[in-house]
Order: C-alpha cells, then structure tokens, then sequence
C-alpha cells in the first residue's frame, strides 16, 4: 500500500489548475448517526463546528415523510443553532427496480413540498435493487429509465438529484456508475455523489474510481473501510481521502462534503442498509456512545480537509 501510495502522489504533484480564490466547501453530515432527536443532532454538529446538516431520519421519521408541521418546528430548533441543511437524505432509489415507481415519486413530491422549510432542494438518492435477478441488460434499461423518470418529475418540481453509488443497486461498480452519470449528469437537476467506502465494499479500487469518476462528481461523501468491508474513520481505510482531497483541493473543486461514517450499527445506519449490506461496524469504538463515535468520526475528517488544505464552513 506505501508503494502505491508513493506513485500516486507523485501523480498528483504535477502540475494542475489551481483556483485563485477556492471557495471553501460545504462540511455536512449525516447527524442521525449521532442521535435520533433533532437537539441531539444539533449538539453533535455544534460540537464538531459544523453547521450544515443532511437531514435524513429526524425525530421518528424520515425526511421523505417527515411532516410539514414537525418540518417547521425542526427547523425553527435549527436556525436558533445556526445550523442549516445541505442535502435531503432520502433512500429514494432503493426499492426494486420492478417495484411501483410511484412510490419514490410520491416521496419526491413530499421533499418539494420541504424546499421553502429548509431553503434546499438537493436530494440524495439511488439507481434500485435487483432483487428478482432479471437478465442484466433489462436491469441496466430499467434502472436508467428509472432514474430518468425520477429526474424528470425532478425537473418540473425544482429538486437537484444527487446520486450516490452504493452495494447492490445499480449503480453499484464502476462501469454502471459512469453509465448511470454519463447519461442523466446534467449539472443542473441530476449530480454525482462519490462514496469510496461503497467502492470498496463492492470489490473495487477506490483510486482506479476517482480518477474515472472525479470529472462527475458533485458531491463527496466521508466514509472508509477496510479489506475486511469494515467501516473505519476517513483516511484509515482503502478510501484514498486523502489523495482524493489533496486532488480536489489542487483542481479548484467545491461542492458538499458528507459525514456518513457508519462507524456504528445506530438505528439510522441500521435503516439505511438491505440484508445487511455494508453493516461491518468498527469494533474499536464499540463502547462509545453515537454521539462520540460521530465526534471520531468528524475530527478524522477535518484532519484529512485540514491536510490537504481545504477551507470549509
């Protein structure tokens, strides 16, 4: 791994663009790993000096059914903290691909309706499951048509989707990935979303994807694992934080960082997975509480950003 680690920034230390003037990025997180009611999301944020949110499950519900009267009393809590929302955490995308489409545009609607509560019309979301094994080819036209339905009623309500590869959808590897970005990335209602720790726990070489991928790629999310699947702080796992971040830095690239560190089975990362896929929490920080596992995890992060010599808000 040090030899290949050598290579690769010499790579990197040749000459690229750099911005005059880079804009710090955006340092979000999924604060539902740190606790379940907004306060205590509040309070894990504060205390890491961040102040964006992804809001995913809140207070019993998921953003994609949180009702619009809890809405405004969640985001009243929030602008007395001064924190606001980066992104919508949705899971839309990760039923079966044969499964009614309404359902996950039923939940786009919901999110339009959240836009002028939460002052964000970005929404995380997935390219569906296989559950049934259709023949691949079907697979690959009926998850992209999908996700082209999803993109357009996206369009009509103001909402900017931000795919996120991720184990057992489609996309889930490289090649899909790249397809899935290449066909809908418009840079105006569809983005990317790249997530090393995914790559890594579907087999592939993290670094190889970057540099396939770091021309699509919107939005970066913080999470490593090991050899063994298993999640571990950002930049001590086969990820390439670092590396990724010293190029993103080097490139004058901006855009929103996310905390999802899944260090810890917690009740929303146990809600985020199907059968399983990806639960390989970090025995070392067994004993911790979530809101400390998610403090680990958030000065891991600001150790990579703080190397590479990023400035985020």
């Amino acid at each position: 791994m040090v030899s290949r680690i050598g290579a690769i920034a010499s790579h990197l230390a040749s000459p690229s663009p750099v911005a005059a003037e880079p804009q710090p990025w955006v340092f979000s997180g999924f604060a539902d790993e740190a606790g379940g009611s907004i306060e205590e999301q509040i309070d894990a944020h504060k205390a890491a000096g961040m102040s964006h949110i992804d809001i995913r499950n809140c207070d019993g519900f998921n953003i994609t059914a949180l009702p619009l009267d809890v809405a405004e009393q969640v985001k009243a809590k929030m602008d007395a903290a001064g924190m606001h929302v980066c992104m919508f955490g949705s899971p839309i995308g990760k039923i079966d691909v044969t499964d009614d489409i309404e359902i996950d545009l039923d939940k786009l609607r919901h999110l339009a309706k959240l836009i002028p509560i939460f002052g964000t019309n970005k929404v995380r979301m997935f390219s569906y499951h296989n559950k049934n094994d259709i023949p691949a080819d079907k697979f690959e036209r009926a998850a992209v048509e999908r996700v082209g339905q999803l993109k357009a009623l996206a369009k009509e309500l103001g909402l900017a989707l931000y795919h996120e590869n991720e184990k057992g959808i489609y996309g889930e590897q490289l090649e899909a990935t790249l397809n899935l970005l290449k066909t809908h990335r418009d840079g105006e209602t569809f983005f990317g979303i790249f997530d090393a720790s995914n790559f890594n726990q579907s087999g592939d070489d993290c670094w190889v994807n970057w540099q396939a991928l770091r021309d699509y790629t919107d939005a970066l999310h913080l999470k490593d694992s090991d050899d063994d699947g298993a999640h571990t702080p950002v930049g001590q796992g086969n990820g390439y934080y670092q590396l990724i971040m010293d190029d993103l830095v080097k490139r004058g690239w901006t855009g929103p960082v996310v905390l999802e560190p899944h260090l810890q089975n917690s009740p929303a990362v146990v809600s985020t997975v199907e059968d399983g896929l990806g639960l390989k929490a970090n025995q070392s920080l067994a004993d911790l509480s979530q809101a400390a596992v998610y403090q680990v995890a958030a000065d891991a992060a600001k150790d990579c950003m703080a190397q590479a010599g990023a400035a985020w808000r």
